[in-house]
């Protein structure tokens, strides 16, 4: 299964500017909701071990949920991921990386059409590992901008892109509102220079670079901080609401809130 190793070298590619990190500065605070860099790979190694529970314990998976959902409720999300992960810095890096190596190397076998519980909607081994590496790019921008380094970005992030074109109708349902019967077309262009085309031409049009299209749709850029060219009506609502991602509406950042430092 392609998506186990994009998700994979995703994590790798997080890694390695991760890799230098050490004492105080895993307490550095991001521009994405005041996360801390310790909080980001909290968040990665708990929801990775989760996907990797709903395939190998569905009981246990379950329960899991239910615990993590109730603790949610009675103290917050950030709070609760946090204790039920014990390990911070050099010792979570660790952690993740045994981890999600282990599952890049297993989840390429899978049968990409196997069915695996999830906390909503249950879903394909092959969804489950693209929202994998779609929440370990997402969340892996706000460490490359406050680290100051600037990400090489590959052809990997169709998936993405995908993740993006699939959840249309998501992002304005999610909203509270009734989605267009037609998604605008795409026309976008890769890291490698290919062309990738969505949808059926129309006055409603988004271009533009395929990696902008990507991070508007996981919410790390706003659309003004981005080359995409947005043509009509719908096209323009869609691109200040899309979410790729579940949960409940999320707005996007504010235009230059997000950005690398020093760059």
């Amino acid at each position: 299964m392609e998506q186990a190793r994009d998700f994979l070298e995703e994590s790798e590619a997080l890694h390695a500017v991760l890799a230098n990190v050490t004492g105080d500065q895993w307490d550095t605070v991001t521009q994405f909701k005041g996360w801390t860099l310790n909080d980001v790979l909290v968040h990665l190694h708990f929801w990775n071990g989760m996907a990797e529970l709903s395939l190998t314990d569905e009981t246990a998976f379950q329960a899991r949920v239910a615990e993590t959902f109730a603790g949610i409720r009675s103290s917050g999300f950030r709070a609760t991921e946090n204790a039920m992960v014990p390990e911070r810095g050099e010792d979570l890096r660790a952690a993740w990386r045994s981890l999600y190596t282990q599952m890049g190397e297993s989840w390429a076998r899978l049968d990409p059409r196997r069915r695996v519980k999830w906390a909503g909607p249950e879903m394909s081994v092959r969804s489950s590992i693209t929202a994998r590496q779609m929440e370990t790019w997402a969340h892996g921008q706000e460490v490359f901008d406050i680290l100051g380094v600037e990400r090489w970005e590959t052809d990997r992030i169709r998936n993405i892109v995908v993740l993006g074109v699939n959840t249309f109708g998501w992002s304005f349902k999610v909203h509270g509102r009734d989605a267009p019967e037609v998604m605008p077309r795409l026309e976008l262009t890769a890291p490698s220079g290919a062309r990738w085309e969505y949808g059926e031409p129309g006055e409603n049009r988004i271009s533009g670079p395929a990696v902008d299209f990507a991070r508007v749709v996981a919410q790390t850029r706003n659309i003004a901080d981005t080359s995409l060219r947005v043509e009509g009506p719908i096209a323009a609502e869609w691109m200040s609401i899309a979410q790729c991602f579940a949960g409940g509406p999320e707005t996007p950042p504010a235009m230059g809130a997000r950005h690398r430092t020093g760059g």
